[in-house]
């Protein structure tokens, strides 16, 4: 018993305590924010709500802990190609057999539980692009690794985009983009990739559907519109500015009320209104602080698939955090994205806190520091 005792705080010193305490700051918001917003007119069952969403976390939090008593290397080089098979056909069987919420084809249901396999595989596609980019860095703007990069994230982006999930498959454009500039790629690329975009709006333009064509454009001016396509952003909006600075209370305000998925696409909104700006600001600062110490780790990894696995992180994490922040204060469109570590869901707090676990992995197998890296 004395031994395992010991081995247990050996263990529990490894896990970086900046991580530790970001994380629980965040999840502890998102509990109370559960049970502010447990009136709302959309939440059928509060109790249900809240207990799903601190058992998920205490869930979440234990796998990170498991996780990050795992040497990343070793699942890095022996499960990439398991990994990748896995998140290929786990999409692909959502595809075929998934249920539709909305206009997503994104759920699996098991029995009663349901589950959205694009935030697990999230944390997969990391890996396996981390080890990709790893294998081709030293010739990475070589004209065939690029090929090979872009089929990686093209396929797997494809099929996301194939069950119509907007969001999650611009948070892992955006991860892509990140991880690749990060690696040293260049931005003759970069720019090129943009402007062959530019160049092919006008002819995808008109391919597309009136309703996607009217998400787009409503997205970005939804005044423009706002009894229908702007009407949730606008509202939104009204969470944000009747919360003021000190916010209405866990009890208090009315618009989050009437704002479909105030819970999740909309925390930060139902955030706002009842912890004001200040809860706002406390949120923001709490995830950059996270970002921060995420890339800090990725500087100090034992192998450059390491600190590409953490760059992998805190992109996802970035990207998802700007996209969900600029649609409740009615500035991007509406995707359907949730706020990382606040927004109520199973997949996402538990997809979060398994991608944290893989960044403590690497903090707690460090070797040497970055500028020693290139001598090993």
């Amino acid at each position: 018993m004395k031994e395992f005792n010991t081995t247990f705080r050996e263990k529990l010193k490894k896990v970086d305590p900046c991580l530790l305490i970001c994380t629980s700051i965040l999840s502890l918001i998102s509990i109370l924010l559960m049970i502010g917003v447990r009136d709302a007119s959309e939440i059928g069952n509060s109790t249900r709500v809240i207990a799903m969403q601190s058992a998920t976390t205490v869930i979440g939090i234990v796998l990170a802990f498991f996780i990050s008593t795992l040497d990343y290397q070793e699942i890095v080089n022996k499960l990439c190609i398991p990994f990748f098979i896995a998140q290929i056909g786990l999409l692909g069987i959502t595809l075929l057999y998934g249920t539709a919420e909305g206009s997503n084809q994104s759920w699996l249901y098991i029995g009663p539980v349901g589950i959205q396999p694009s935030e697990f595989v999230k944390a997969t596609f990391i890996v396996t692009f981390s080890k990709h980019i790893d294998v081709v860095k030293k010739k990475i703007n070589h004209p065939l690794s690029i090929l090979g990069l872009l089929a990686h994230a093209g396929l797997v982006i494809g099929l996301i985009l194939l069950s119509g999930d907007l969001g999650v498959a611009l948070v892992y454009c955006g991860l892509v983009l990140i991880m690749l500039f990060c690696s040293g790629i260049s931005l003759f690329y970069l720019l090129g990739g943009f402007a062959f975009l530019f160049v092919a709006i006008p002819y995808v333009w008109p391919h597309l559907n009136s309703y996607q064509q009217d998400r787009i454009i409503f997205g970005f001016t939804p005044e423009a519109d706002p009894q229908g396509y702007g009407f949730q952003a606008l509202l939104g909006q009204k969470c944000v500015a009747n919360g003021g600075f000190f916010g209405q209370g866990l009890n208090g305000g009315e618009y989050y009320k009437n704002l479909f998925a105030c819970e999740n696409d909309f925390a930060f909104s139902s955030l706002c209104e009842k912890f004001g700006m200040l809860g706002g600001l406390i949120v923001i600062a709490t995830l950059a602080v996270l970002v921060v110490r995420i890339f800090m780790i990725a500087k100090t990894a034992r192998k450059d698939s390491g600190a590409f696995l953490c760059i992998g992180v805190a992109a996802a994490i970035t990207v998802q955090a700007i996209e969900n922040i600029g649609m409740s204060l009615a500035m991007l469109p509406v995707v359907g994205i949730t706020l990382p570590f606040i927004s109520y869901g199973g997949s996402s707090t538990l997809a979060m806190y398994i991608m944290i676990g893989m960044v403590h992995s690497v903090h707690a197998h460090k070797v040497k520091y970055f500028f020693e890296r290139e001598e090993m």
